[in-house]
């Protein structure tokens, strides 16, 4: 298996977590990629890149089959409005394309928020920073990479 930016990062830092890829070419909806994998779409989640009134970007990264709430996620960020990062400037911003979003690796570290729903799980599955490709970890191991914080940020 082709090793991405995301596991190098990983591999760097001797941290643990499961490789897992598919056939594909084009961005799949997340809820696509849980049932190729054939994994629970609860545990899989996926990575969304927003800019806030201020202009500054957050992170946000929620379960494949969940929506963002705009307004609960500038209330998590302490915000007065966020909206969707155009998808024309996600590549230059993080270094990644739409559907291979990783909160890992991006060119700079931004203040990034997991849905709630990750205290239900004991491990979680996220794009490896290219399209095919997922990692799955515990979030304690996500933590020691990515500084998040959790709330509810789903409708």
């Amino acid at each position: 298996m082709e090793k991405t930016n995301v596991m190098r990062v990983l591999d760097g830092r001797k941290l643990s977590y499961e490789a897992h890829a598919y056939p594909c070419t084009e961005a799949l909806s997340g809820t696509e990629v849980a049932a190729i994998l054939n994994q629970d779409p609860t545990h899989v989640f996926k990575t969304l890149v927003t800019v806030a009134a201020s202009k500054k970007n957050y992170v946000f990264v929620i379960p494949v089959g969940e929506e963002l709430s705009l307004k609960k996620a500038a209330q998590a960020v302490h915000e007065k409005s966020i909206e969707m990062l155009r998808s024309k400037d996600l590549l230059p911003l993080t270094g990644y394309v739409h559907g291979g979003c990783s909160p890992i690796g991006m060119k700079k570290a931004f203040p990034t928020v997991i849905d709630e729903t990750v205290l239900l799980c004991e491990t979680i599955m996220f794009s490896a920073g290219k399209i095919g490709y997922q990692v799955e970890m515990t979030p304690e191991t996500l933590k020691q990479v990515v500084d998040y914080e959790i709330a509810d940020v789903t409708m």
